[in-house]
């Protein structure tokens, strides 16, 4: 089905249509009988991201209130199972690369190897260290140093005030060398180690705040919708069972419009 057909047929249901935004900055939005595609989408996107922001709309007919709760799949498949969950991550990760969270899992790879290397660092001195425990000789040497300032931020502006004048000065840990000579090798290695520590921390977050979208029920079913029409025949490889129970549904009209654009 062509674009135009698609979004024509999409305003005889009442659905308003965008295509000029930037669709709150995704390809696709969809929020109450309303549907986004971004302009910046690229041609061969916009028929798959119609078909998603379709799916969300069906969806929410089914479950009123999955914009809120990400959805079920008791709602959408009539039954729990965990084969869903399993068969539909491979079709999502088929259907949008980016739900494999490459650059993401290099980065946390190449932090946590940059993490050995400093604790390296400060065992070749200091060989009981461990970083689950307070590291005493660095806690007793920070308090006297403008260093401390490190430990929280990886780029501070210190702003000293005298009777005459002020002055500004800006330290870093990628200058800490430079900045403090006297400071041990192995406490630098340790401030380091610490930006390093909550610079993982984040990439974590950011990894679980990603699969806990990727893998809403919601979102699961809208790619699953993609896939067939992308290429049916991997997608049913993919989700054998998945696609077998929904095929069942859309032919019994539990999918409503669905099956206008789908077809079992």
């Amino acid at each position: 089905m062509e674009e135009k057909t698609l979004v024509k047929y999409f305003r005889s249901l009442g659905l308003t249509v965008n295509r000029s935004t930037k669709a709150r900055g995704h390809q696709g939005f969809y929020l109450k009988n309303r549907i986004d595609v971004s302009r910046n989408t690229p041609p061969h996107r916009v028929v798959p991201t119609l078909l998603h922001e379709f799916a969300h709309y069906v969806h929410a007919q089914i479950e009123p209130d999955m914009p809120k709760t990400g959805g079920t799949f008791t709602a959408l498949f009539k039954e729990e199972n965990k084969i869903f969950t399993e068969e539909l991550i491979k079709v999502t990760n088929f259907v949008d690369e980016t739900s494999l969270l490459v650059q993401l899992y290099e980065h946390k790879d190449r932090l946590k190897n940059r993490i050995k290397e400093l604790e390296k660092i400060i065992k070749s001195d200091y060989p009981q260290f461990m970083r689950s425990k307070s590291f005493k000789e660095f806690d007793k040497y920070i308090k006297k140093s403008k260093a401390r300032y490190l430990l929280k931020y990886d780029r501070i502006k210190l702003i000293e005030r005298g009777f005459f004048k002020k002055t500004t000065t800006i330290y870093t840990i990628d200058r800490i060398e430079e900045d403090f000579p006297d400071m041990p090798k192995a406490f630098a290695a340790y401030i380091r180690l610490r930006s390093a520590q909550k610079r993982q921390s984040k990439v974590s977050a950011k990894i679980s705040r990603y699969k806990k979208y990727y893998e809403k029920p919601a979102e699961l079913f809208a790619r699953l919708v993609e896939g067939i029409y992308i290429d049916r025949e991997w997608t049913e490889a993919l989700a054998p069972y998945t696609c077998e129970r929904f095929y069942s549904l859309l032919k019994s009209g539990y999918y409503r419009e669905l099956s206008d654009v789908i077809y079992a």
